[in-house]
């Protein structure tokens, strides 16, 4: 993608990243570049997201967003009017549709900011979450959009302050730029998870 700056110049990729953040030569740029760059690809696709597409179950008994009283497993997550089916163990087996996917990466986020950035008050629990293409794409948006911005405001000098996070015992242990790349990780395997599954969903619309 080629765009053209204020100043004439001519630049390669997209105007929602700063590309020169490539250029830095310290730890908490290497994790912001990474986080930037890969939220950039995710978003890019969930745009093009539809409702049938989130809702598509790849498999039986497969995990997903539903309306409060029509859950099938035994656990949920979220407050309101939708709740997100949880898995038996974290082994679990069970295929996740991407509304499932989209909603796991909005209360990862949502609790890493809370208690991070945030009053440390809130746990993953009290998500909102939805089963709505628009508003669960808007949900995830808004804290990644936040996470993005607590990491891009922090000083080079605390990229490696210990327990700046509290989300949980390992946090509090770490160096927070292992923190951020943790989310990067979730950020990038699950983003990944849910474009080969929009291209399964279309291709199997395609076959039929």
């Amino acid at each position: 993608m080629v765009h053209v700056a204020e100043d004439g110049t001519i630049a390669y990729g997209s105007p929602d990243f700063d590309w020169s953040i490539l250029t830095v030569p310290t730890a908490l740029a290497v994790v912001r570049g990474q986080l930037g760059f890969s939220w950039l690809e995710v978003s890019d696709r969930l745009a093009t997201l539809t409702q049938a597409e989130l809702e598509w179950e790849p498999g039986p008994d497969a995990l997903r967003v539903v309306r409060r009283g029509t859950e099938r497993a035994p656990r949920t997550l979220g407050v309101g009017e939708w709740v997100m089916e949880w898995p038996e163990g974290p082994d679990s087996p069970q295929p996740r549709t991407i509304a499932w996917l989209v909603a796991h990466l909005t209360e990862v986020f949502f609790e890493r900011w809370e208690w991070t950035f945030g009053p440390h008050e809130r746990r993953r629990d009290a998500v909102v979450l939805s089963g709505e293409v628009g508003a669960a794409v808007a949900g995830l948006r808004h804290e990644v959009d936040r996470w993005r911005a607590g990491v891009d405001a922090l000083p080079e000098e605390e990229a490696f302050t210990v327990g700046l996070s509290r989300a949980t015992e390992i946090d509090a242990q770490a160096p927070f730029v292992h923190l951020v790349a943790h989310l990067n990780r979730e950020l990038v395997h699950h983003g990944a998870e849910i474009m080969v599954l929009q291209d399964l969903c279309r291709a199997a619309h395609v076959t039929r």
